[in-house]
């Protein structure tokens, strides 16, 4: 930390005009320096510095001191932006250290175990013959030792014993590996476990390089894929961004970020050499993530996966960023490939050529919606236009949403004051619109519907379950999301447990409103008859696929009501292959006997 008088006097001594300068082209008017914003890449002079020490934009508003201007420009946090206006000042600014001034911090131990558990990890995977399938696997990805190591890959063993004892031969007792996430302790058991076992481990690092958690890719064919640390003193998964340590400085230096979905995308671009590449953390891009991102950079290129789950995040992870005032781009792999295999095979400089080809996201959902034919016919053209909307509702740069109101109106064949009064109307009420869903979801938009009690039991079933078997709750996730579930009680309990896995069900109750409450008692004072978690879960997802193949075929029914003679065809075509899938994925549960309810718990 920096003494309050020390800031003081480094903001006193601070020359804002030369340092905003040095990144910002700005012209004397008047009493004030003026020059295009650097926050939402403006071009007019509506960017206004005041050699007293503040700047604002009179478009986006932004504004602040000298030391908000590092900190957003640069991506600083605060005590490194006090000691870059002090250097450029010609103040020595030095920080008393927290030891000193507060005690040691309390997080330190945390830091230190799991630094020791990255080491341990390490040695497993390339001096212990346990480690021999894990080193096949990478060999089998092309990624040799010598890259492996930089990013500190290692190998957690099966067994229950090996780690627990290492660290506590270290002087780490089990309630700490515990606390840190290495060690878990089941419901219904009195022994902690690894919570890592038989996999393949990413030291995940804070931006000053400390390990903080980690993510474990199984070997084979095991539930979940990946699995990461539980959340701790150090580590809040939605709060982390995979790589920022490595990425940092070329971020700022190349003004921009290329966002990956998975460890093994990260991992091969940056020892490619693109180096301005991070990845979240298996889970949608939040709004903590995308802070984080916009304090480094104004410019997002997206690289996810070619296939429809990777369309969908793309998407989702456009809007989020558009919220926080970045220009987002989309680059498009052809099908089947995604980052890593991608470079691996054909290198760095091919990706570098998709790179030059990208394209803004919106663009990016008007073009996959003019090849779905979404601009054929009104009642699509309604459809194709709710899914645009959601985009030009999350851009906040004025510019850009009025861009993208003109190529909606363009696309969508509406005047572009006709968007804009839906829009204020929305604002006017407080309602977002129709929600939706992107268009590469390719399913037809939720409605007000009939629930059938087979539908109703299987939601409740499966909550019930992640309730009394919290280790499931992750393979699950990676199948379904709460917008899955028509109870919005069920839903809001379904949230919450994937959100939080292993939180406390006191602390689950806590995020929940009355109603949810009492059906989370009611769930949690019957644990019988889930002897086979495996059948339970595959019963209820089948009952789930069953609901969302009906309404499928209830919108190419619509569909077909409209189409022309080659349409109707491929149409045709679209539901026999559903029809055919429903048949596959009849489920065997007992409640698939019932008939259609109101009822959703």
């Amino acid at each position: 930390m920096i003494p309050d008088d020390v800031v003081e006097r480094v903001r006193e001594h601070a020359d804002i005009v030369a340092i905003v300068g040095e990144l910002v082209k700005l012209k004397r008017v008047g009493n004030s320096f003026r020059g295009p914003c650097p926050f939402h890449q403006g071009k007019d002079p509506n960017f206004s510095v005041s050699p007293r020490g503040g700047y604002v934009c009179f478009v986006c508003h932004e504004k602040g001191d000298v030391f908000t201007f590092v900190q957003k420009r640069l991506g600083l946090d605060f005590v490194d932006a006090v000691k870059y206006v002090g250097a450029k000042s010609g103040i020595e600014v030095r920080e008393v250290t927290r030891a000193a001034a507060l005690g040691p911090d309390p997080r330190e131990r945390f830091w230190e175990i799991n630094g020791a558990a990255a080491e341990y990890f390490t040695r497993a995977l390339w001096d212990d013959d346990r480690g021999a399938a894990a080193r096949e696997y990478l060999a089998s990805r092309r990624l040799d030792r010598d890259v492996a190591q930089r990013f500190g890959l290692g190998f957690a063993p099966r067994d229950a014993q090996s780690l627990r004892e290492h660290l506590e031969t270290l002087g780490y007792g089990v309630s700490v590996q515990v606390e840190a996430g290495l060690l878990l302790i089941r419901e219904g058991e009195a022994e902690a476990r690894p919570r890592f076992r038989g996999r393949l481990m990413f030291p995940i690092y804070d931006p000053q390089n400390r390990v903080i958690a980690f993510g474990g890719r199984v070997l084979g064919d095991g539930q979940p894929k990946y699995l990461n640390s539980a959340e701790s003193p150090t580590f809040q998964k939605g709060s982390t961004l995979y790589g920022l340590n490595w990425a940092k400085t070329a971020i700022r230096k190349d003004d921009r970020v290329l966002l990956v979905e998975g460890y093994f995308d990260c991992v091969r671009l940056l020892s490619a050499g693109l180096e301005a590449t991070v990845a979240p953390l298996g889970t949608a891009l939040t709004e903590a993530q995308a802070e984080m991102i916009r304090k480094y950079t104004a410019n997002a290129f997206l690289l996810y996966d070619s296939d429809r789950a990777g369309l969908k995040a793309t998407f989702r992870a456009g809007d989020m960023l558009l919220r926080h005032g970045l220009k987002v781009h989309v680059v498009t792999l052809p099908d089947g490939e995604d980052p890593d295999t991608y470079v691996s095979r054909h290198g760095k400089d091919k990706l570098a050529m998709h790179l030059g080809q990208a394209i803004d996201v919106f663009e990016r959902k008007v073009q996959i919606l003019e090849r779905g034919g979404w601009f054929s016919d009104l009642r699509r053209k309604r459809v194709a236009l709710d899914r645009l909307l959601t985009t030009i509702r999350a851009a906040v740069d004025p510019i850009t949403r009025g861009l993208y109101l003109a190529r909606a109106a363009q696309a969508v064949g509406v005047s572009e004051s006709a968007l804009e009064r839906e829009l204020e109307l929305e604002r006017a009420s407080g309602i977002r619109g129709r929600e939706t869903p992107p268009p590469e979801e390719r399913r037809p938009a939720r409605r007000a519907q009939k629930v059938t009690v087979a539908e109703a039991a299987a939601e409740r079933e499966l909550v019930r379950l992640l309730l009394h078997r919290r280790r499931e709750i992750e393979t699950v996730a990676e199948r379904i999301g709460p917008r899955d579930f028509e109870g919005p009680r069920l839903r809001q309990i379904f949230s919450q447990l994937t959100e939080a896995p292993d939180a406390p069900i006191d602390a689950l109750a806590a995020q929940l409103d009355p109603g949810s409450v009492a059906l989370l008692d009611e769930l949690l004072a019957n644990p019988g008859g889930l002897d086979d978690p495996a059948r339970i879960i595959a019963d209820c997802l089948s009952t789930f696929r069953q609901r969302d193949l009906a309404r499928e075929r209830l919108d190419l029914d619509r569909q077909r009501s409209v189409a022309d003679s080659t349409s109707k065809d491929e149409i045709n075509l679209e539901k026999h292959r559903l029809q055919q899938e429903a048949r596959k994925t009849g489920g065997t549960a007992p409640w698939n006997q019932f008939k259609r309810t109101d009822t959703r718990p």
